[in-house]
């Protein structure tokens, strides 16, 4: 997280996020074969619950996973079914904003096609990264430490400890992680990052207690948490206040940069076609606000008229 205009998002995922617009088809043979669960004549498949799951989720525990969808995919499409049952769909304020949802999904539709027809003047190199990383330094100053760290998470205590030792021996943590981690590739992937210290080790709270106090290359003892072994290793940390490396952050400066031209695009989109609608005689407003008194208590109207024989 930085000051001013860049702050560090995490990605959340929200179990259930897309069921409604998301609902199965009425399954074919075929699909009932790789169904995860039915409803009605509805049916949930392996496939259609992973593309709706995010791939870290998916990597980090997938038989959860799914198992944590589909419980919430049953609940939505019995509560779908009882709506229906109840004839909720006929009344007036369930068709007033089924109709402002549909509005508001073609508006994000027309922004999509906007900016993806832009895309192409949308790429920011390093040069123009690092040069606007040096004139917002200040933007940039950290509001919380940043800590880089090793977490390992194994299945027995035996290769816990296994793993903890070739560290301490200097084996290359790549290797280690290949031969003992749950999820190598995540494990080395999340090493190579820096993490604001309240987002470090997230959900394993014995993990994150050990990262505010161990000193840098500093192994914490394992500990067993939900039937996983884990321990942590911090490489480096950054005190709040302090300015970040450029390298670590320069790929993320250059995903700003590109959201804000993608914005400042759809704005100018947006300002043409008003200017258009405008000169067209599309658009027209109307002195309908109450008149209000000046000081020398003759009636002045609060808007010009927009009358085109004026």
């Amino acid at each position: 997280m930085y000051k001013s205009c860049f702050n560090i998002s995490i990605l959340c995922y929200i179990l259930g996020l897309g069921l409604l617009l998301g609902s199965c088809k009425t399954s074919p043979s075929n699909q009932k074969e790789n169904a995860l669960a039915r409803v009605g004549n509805k049916y949930l498949t392996i496939e259609e619950a992973k593309a709706h799951i995010p791939d870290f989720v998916l990597a980090e525990d997938s038989t959860n996973a799914l198992h944590r969808y589909r419980e919430n995919w049953v609940r939505q499409q019995l509560l779908l079914q009882e709506a229906n049952r109840l004839g909720l769909m006929q009344k007036e304020e369930v068709q007033q904003k089924l109709e402002q949802a549909r509005q508001e999904v073609l508006r994000e539709a027309l922004k999509n096609y906007v900016i993806q027809t832009k895309e192409d003047d949308l790429n920011i190199t390093d040069n123009e990264a690092r040069s606007y990383y040096q004139s917002h330094k200040k933007q940039f100053e950290l509001n919380e430490a940043f800590v880089q760290f090793r977490h390992m998470k194994t299945n027995t205590i035996k290769e816990a400890r296994a793993a903890r030792q070739d560290l301490l021996d200097g084996i290359p943590w790549p290797e280690v992680a290949q031969q003992y981690a749950i999820n190598p590739d995540v494990a080395i992937n999340e090493s190579k990052q820096y993490w604001p210290i309240s987002m470090a080790a997230q959900g394993i709270d014995i993990m994150h207690r050990y990262l505010n106090i161990i000193g840098q290359s500093e192994i914490s003892p394992i500990q067993r948490v939900n039937g996983v072994y884990h321990f942590v290793q911090l490489m480096d940390k950054r005190s709040e206040g302090e300015q970040p490396n450029l390298d670590w952050l320069i790929e993320q400066i250059k995903d700003w940069m590109i959201l804000n031209k993608r914005r400042r695009n759809f704005s100018s989109y947006v300002k043409n076609l008003y200017l258009k609608a405008k000169s067209n005689n599309e658009v027209e407003t109307f002195n309908v606000l109450p008149s209000k008194f000046n000081p020398k208590n003759t009636t002045e109207d609060t808007l010009e008229s927009n009358s085109a024989n004026e």
